[in-house]
């Protein structure tokens, strides 16, 4: 099984931004964690990050041909993009939306994704763990 994760707008940033919302742990060290729990799950990751639309849309384009799913963090994009929402229609595959901080404790724009309608399932508010689940969740889907 393999699984894409995508990480969005400003996650490069992990460990810096944010830190009461988001922990310290930076989006290298966050890789590194969730390569190291995919292998107990048995299954094969990759990691992306872009800060540009087009590139996450041309992302989960090209993802079809080569995964089974993606968990999805895209920051900010996922109250917006709706270019995002249309790539994920257009692969016909699972997708997790995961966010690290609690979207709806948050400031009221956060409050609604136009991406999770096209999505199995969102997790919210663990951090860092929140891709763990996200993981774990739609290996479970899968199998």
């Amino acid at each position: 099984m393999r699984i894409l994760i995508i990480n969005g707008v400003n996650l490069n940033m992990l460990g810096f931004r944010e830190p009461e919302q988001y922990g310290t742990v930076t989006l290298k060290e966050l890789e590194k964690e969730l390569h190291a729990y995919s292998f107990g799950l048995g299954i094969d990751i990759e990691t992306f990050q872009s800060n540009i639309e087009g590139e996450i849309v041309e992302r989960i384009q090209q993802a079809r041909e080569h995964f089974d799913g993606i968990v999805l963090n895209a920051g900010a994009y996922s109250h917006t993009s709706i270019a995002i929402r249309d790539a994920i229609t257009s692969v016909s595959m699972p997708v997790v939306e995961v966010h690290m901080s609690n979207i709806y404790k948050r400031e009221e724009f956060r409050h609604t994704s136009v991406i999770a309608p096209v999505c199995i399932g969102q997790i919210a508010g663990f951090k860092a763990d929140s891709y763990k689940l996200g993981l774990k969740a739609l290996v479970n889907y899968l199998s």
